[in-house]
């Protein structure tokens, strides 16, 4: 894993922002203080971390990928960035008052030990706040029609709800709440579904690096296929009709809000 961030951390910061409204959400489901001391776990180049510092709160960056912490580290100098998993923080026990982990767990490579080390280190009552997709949520994704092959790796290695709940559960943690997210046309982080209302923004060569599953689990030929297929129907008008035929009522991202009681 590391070794694929440190590939798309070269040009990562271009297209991967901060966006307002989900750092609003992440402040809104953490409740943090200004006196307590939080986690980013799976940070990347902390635009999160660093947005959420730039309200007032302290945070810890951690991630695999010194390419990715090294891009943190030019931001802001003054922020506590280091390497490390879920699996294994080196943090102390019961030393995080709250954690955040925008679109990483499907990188963990043991749900079970990361969410029992994210527990060891939080404190009691302290929360864990989870921004992902769930394999059902990216069935609904048009992005199926034109690149099917690069989706249906990308919902494997996708952890399910019940899978999450699971490993949550078992190392201590209550779940407290789910909320659904629905991309918006004026998205600033451009991960995975940022074109749902933009088609054309997966035309940008910067935008797909960004995106770890064109950057590393796309085949280059189906690529090709599918921003052709996508450029004809978005020509002749057919778009429409393809994104309109995935409209549904499960989300496009969730929420997983959890506690250590």
């Amino acid at each position: 894993m590391s070794a694929k961030y440190n590939k798309i951390g070269i040009n990562y910061n271009q297209t991967r922002k901060a966006d307002p409204f989900l750092t609003d959400q992440l402040l809104k489901h953490l409740n943090p203080t200004k006196e307590g001391l939080y986690l980013d776990i799976g940070c990347g180049t902390g635009n999160y971390t660093i947005a959420l510092h730039e309200k007032g709160f302290q945070f810890i960056g951690i991630d695999p990928s010194i390419e990715m912490l090294q891009k943190a580290q030019l931001k802001n100098q003054n922020k506590k960035w280091q390497i490390g998993t879920a699996e294994k923080t080196g943090l102390p026990k019961n030393s995080i008052d709250g954690t955040i982990a925008t679109l990483t767990i499907h990188h963990w490579t043991n749900l079970d030990r990361a969410f029992s080390e994210l527990g060891y280190v939080l404190k009691i009552n302290g929360k864990i706040v989870i921004f992902t997709s769930t394999p059902i949520q990216m069935k609904g994704y048009w992005l199926n029609h034109y690149f099917p092959k690069m989706l249906e790796d990308s919902i494997l290695q996708m952890p399910s709800l019940e899978v999450v709940e699971k490993a949550i559960t078992s190392s201590g943690l209550n779940i407290t709440a789910t909320e659904i997210y629905n991309v918006q046309p004026d998205l600033k982080d451009q991960f995975l579904y940022c074109g749902k209302h933009n088609p054309e923004l997966y035309f940008d060569e910067s935008v797909r690096h960004g995106i770890s599953s064109f950057s590393s689990l796309a085949h280059k030929e189906e690529v090709e296929r599918g921003l052709a297929r996508l450029q004809s129907d978005i020509d002749y008008g057919e778009i429409h009709a393809i994104i309109k035929s995935y409209e549904n009522d499960l989300g496009d991202y969730l929420y997983i809000i959890a506690e250590h009681n």
